[in-house]
């Protein structure tokens, strides 16, 4: 049981005790934009308001605390596979026989082409992502190298996805000259041992909490559709507004075959433009990033980005094909959007 009738199944037995009148999205957008702060029960009433109501008013906050400011960003596929982490989700973990492709970090030579050719388009992101629990030393002193010499020769802002590092791994990866740490929570804490069993939640949020202590900005969100329910959603949500993050990325899962996860069925474009807009409600200031799955959306994402999300992951995903920078730039301009670095 997925989307409709799960969002239905969980409001009926919502623990939200007031009554859910005409125009709650227009209420709560005013006390939003006034500097309030919505409450886990009024973000789930707003899961029962009117979707294009709720999109609408998301859209304003957005414009409210970002203006059209959207931030864009690429990602390098940087080490691929034999991951020892059995997320239920992920085409690249051992424990699980999908066909993806498996390769060691890549030399330093190509990760700095690959800088440059999407600066060269126009991107002022790129995030360099790599499988596995942790990188070693070792793999952090050489992608450290690699960062040095990207922020040496091209004129693009460095992310990094290097899993569950330490503090002191994460001040090294600074001084090279990387910027933010991506790191999803995936899921609410309830939902997490449910996705995933080689890891804890308190893993996930130690290794933010070691970012940003090294002093880098963290981008970090979830993964929808691995069976949560949307107070689950709410809950992960409301832990990013804890953390202070300002980059969340917004994940659609793709059923890959061979995963524990490849029945699951697909969300739908307004699953997604709800999930976002009431994001947008909890967390205003935010980016809030379409990344993974968006391609299995009809319209690819782009009525999301009038429901309250302003910030893409553009170019291939890790593992699927994604879609080129020149149409997502086109999009984005067409929507009066503006391209910018945001959410630090």
């Amino acid at each position: 049981m997925e989307t409709t009738e799960r969002v239905k199944e969980e409001l009926t037995h919502t623990e939200v005790k007031t009554e859910i009148e005409a125009g709650v999205a227009e209420r709560l957008k005013e006390k939003v934009k006034k500097g309030g702060q919505i409450t886990k029960e009024e973000a789930l009433a707003l899961y029962r308001a009117p979707l294009e109501e709720l999109c609408r008013a998301a859209d304003e906050i957005r414009e409210h605390f970002c203006g059209d400011a959207f931030d864009i960003c690429t990602i390098i596929n940087g080490k691929s596979g034999r991951c020892s982490e059995n997320c239920k989700y992920c085409a690249q973990s051992a424990f699980y026989h999908t066909g993806a492709e498996e390769y060691p970090l890549l030399d330093k030579q190509e990760l700095v082409r690959q800088a440059q050719y999407n600066a060269e388009r126009g991107v002022l992101r790129y995030s360099i992502v790599t499988s596995g629990r942790a990188l070693s030393d070792r793999e952090v002193d050489e992608m450290c190298g690699a960062i040095r010499e990207i922020k040496e020769n091209v004129k693009i802002e460095v992310c990094v996805s290097f899993g569950l590092l330490t503090r002191e791994q994460f001040a090294r990866v600074k001084a090279a000259g990387a910027v933010r740490v991506h790191n999803n929570l995936e899921t609410s804490r309830r939902n997490f041992p449910n996705v995933c069993t080689t890891h804890t939640f308190e893993d996930k949020v130690n290794a933010i909490l070691a970012a940003k202590e090294a002093g880098l900005s963290v981008c970090s969100g979830g993964i929808m559709g691995l069976g949560e329910t949307p107070k689950d959603r709410i809950d992960m949500a409301f832990y990013l507004r804890e953390l202070g993050v300002k980059s969340v990325p917004v994940n659609m899962l793709n059923p890959i075959p061979g995963t524990p996860y490849e029945k699951n069925e697909r969300l739908t474009v307004p699953d997604m433009r709800r999930i976002v807009a009431v994001f947008r409600f909890i967390l205003p200031d935010a980016s809030i990033r379409l990344a993974g799955g968006r391609g299995l959306l009809e319209d690819k994402g782009e009525s999301c980005f009038t429901s309250g999300a302003n910030a893409v992951i553009s170019g291939d995903m890790l593992t699927t094909s994604g879609y080129t920078i020149e149409s997502d730039l086109a999009m984005i301009h067409g929507l009066g959007y503006k391209e910018a670095l945001a959410g630090e």
